[in-house]
């Protein structure tokens, strides 16, 4: 299976000493919007990448099923905002014959696309979103997060 992307912020000590100073509340919807708009510029790469390897013969594309989700979960386990960027299936049994439901359709092969098997190559199109924006996600994240701070801070 594929590894996990990892990385670590540095020189987020001002943002951190005025994110203390706020209500636990504010702080946390001020992380979520901002992680939320930072996950954008994943699912927009995410989508182009997609659209490299979707098969122009169907009417789905796996790139019409990209979308992304708050893990609010997680968010009630660990008080860790998380966004996860990922194809949207239909949950349940895959349909017998594959059917071609058109723009939108489900597309539950596209971890076979993505991860490929014993018989197909792996063209992975969601770990390069990823893996290739870093900079300019964090970087959006912490503009996000800044502005969202100031205007907490101004209502306060």
């Amino acid at each position: 299976m594929a590894d996990g992307v990892q990385f670590s912020l540095i020189g987020f000590e001002e943002v951190i000493r005025k994110m203390n100073g706020m209500p636990v509340k504010i702080r946390n919807s001020g992380a979520r919007k901002a992680l939320s708009v930072a996950a954008n510029i994943v699912s927009r790469a995410a989508r182009k990448n997609a659209e490299r390897v979707d098969d122009p013969e169907t009417g789905r594309r796996i790139r019409d099923n990209i979308g992304k989700r708050t893990r609010s979960r997680h968010f009630r386990q660990t008080g860790d905002s998380m966004v996860s960027v990922g194809v949207l299936t239909l949950r349940g049994p895959i349909p017998k014959g594959n059917p071609d439901t058109g723009r939108r359709g489900n597309t539950p092969h596209w971890h076979l696309v993505e991860l490929g098997t014993e018989r197909a190559r792996a063209q992975p199109f969601l770990r390069p979103a990823l893996a290739d924006n870093i900079g300019p996600v964090t970087d959006k994240f912490a503009s996000e997060l800044d502005k969202e701070i100031e205007k907490a801070l101004s209502e306060l």
